[in-house]
């Protein structure tokens, strides 16, 4: 068993929290409207950041997140930073179920690499300061860099080699876990959620469709995952998080796990891994039982972050009782399903669902493993 105040926690979420008012309006007023300058802007930021700090560890959570609350997506503000990356406002986004995301692309225009003054790291230290508990950013995985990335908005000549483009992907994220543990991160989450779309038949097609194959591509981000991370210190913890997507309250991708399994958990080198599991979509609790014996965890994501609707303790304590048939539930633990807002749009949730929620998976954590 873990000690309560070193991760992996029995309780946690996967990052993003939605936005505060005062944030949104401040980045209306510096993006839209340009009627205050960053410094205020950044001051809005702060002080919603301390205010969502102070929720987290009202509820009792061990581990704390700044909500995402700086960003305007869950990834692309991590991938615009990177050099080499650049994004671009288009006239159509990405579909969802039912809705499109922000027109937005990512472009890469030199060589990738991490830089020194990555904001980011700069957001770890600022989040790190407001607690007493275990601080943790959540950036998306070196997969995003290469799924989100259309071939032709790739200009490197070099790079029309997938090979060579993943190689300096997953060394540039080596550079990244670098730099978080020199900043202080000791419990770093990387997001992934493209192993799970690469179960979906449809999005598997569109791969097949650029001439790419699926279960190479499986083979590949685990293999940038595990060089990323490879050489960490013993002392910092990796956390994934796989889902099918997550825009106001609507997805992208369905299909159980099983083609990925055996990859995820035996080839990436991860410690704890966030996996969907709130609806039918995720397909059933099997693919479990390929996480190796051991230190590696699975926080199990029932409790969905898409509708208010609190879920019961009895349903949560059966879905557990079925999902130790596959896995020992030493190695489980309980977060919602996905973020709350892995845009500063949010999901059609409120906050006081979200607190609910947030005090859920505590509680739910207290009764399974008296944690």
């Amino acid at each position: 068993m873990s000690q309560p105040n070193t991760p992996p926690f029995r309780a946690d979420h996967v990052g993003s929290l939605l936005r505060p008012e005062n944030v949104k309006a401040a980045r209306k007023g510096f993006y839209e409207d340009q009627s205050i300058s960053n410094d205020e802007l950044a001051s809005a930021e702060d002080e919603a950041i301390k205010g969502l700090v102070k929720l987290q560890e009202s509820v009792g959570l061990n581990v704390v997140t700044d909500g995402e609350a700086r960003r305007s997506f869950w990834h692309y503000d991590f991938m615009g930073a990177l050099d080499g990356f650049d994004l671009e406002d288009r006239s159509e986004g990405v579909a969802f179920a039912g809705v499109q995301l922000r027109p937005v692309f990512p472009v890469v225009r030199g060589e990738v690499d991490f830089p020194e003054d990555h904001p980011m790291l700069e957001h770890f230290k600022y989040l790190a300061a407001q607690t007493s508990v275990t601080p943790k950013i959540s950036i998306p995985g070196p997969s995003c860099c290469h799924f989100r990335v259309a071939p032709e908005d790739i200009a490197p000549p070099q790079y029309r080699d997938v090979e060579v483009y993943t190689a300096d992907l997953a060394k540039a994220y080596k550079k990244a876990v670098s730099a978080f543990y020199d900043a202080g991160c000791r419990y770093l989450q990387m997001d992934d959620i493209f192993f799970a779309y690469l179960c979906d038949p449809k999005h598997r097609a569109e791969k097949q469709s650029l001439g790419q194959d699926p279960d190479w591509l499986i083979q590949r981000y685990a293999w940038m995952m595990n060089e990323a991370i490879k050489d960490r210190p013993s002392d910092m913890i990796i956390g994934m998080h796989m889902c099918r997507g997550n825009f106001r309250s609507t997805h992208a991708a369905e299909g159980s796990y099983d083609a990925v399994a055996d990859a995820v958990f035996n080839q990436t080198g991860v410690d704890v891994f966030f996996m969907e599991y709130d609806t039918d979509r995720a397909g059933g609790l099997q693919p479990l039982q390929f996480l190796s014996k051991g230190h590696q965890r699975v926080m199990a994501g029932f409790i969905t972050t898409k509708t208010g609707e609190l879920e019961s303790m009895d349903s949560l304590k059966k879905q557990f009782e079925e999902a130790s048939k596959y896995a020992d539930m030493d190695q489980l633990g309980i977060a919602p399903q996905c973020g709350f807002a892995s845009t500063e749009e949010g999901n059609s949730i409120t906050e006081d669902d979200q607190r609910r929620k947030l005090e859920l998976v505590v509680r739910c954590a207290e009764e399974l493993w008296n944690d």
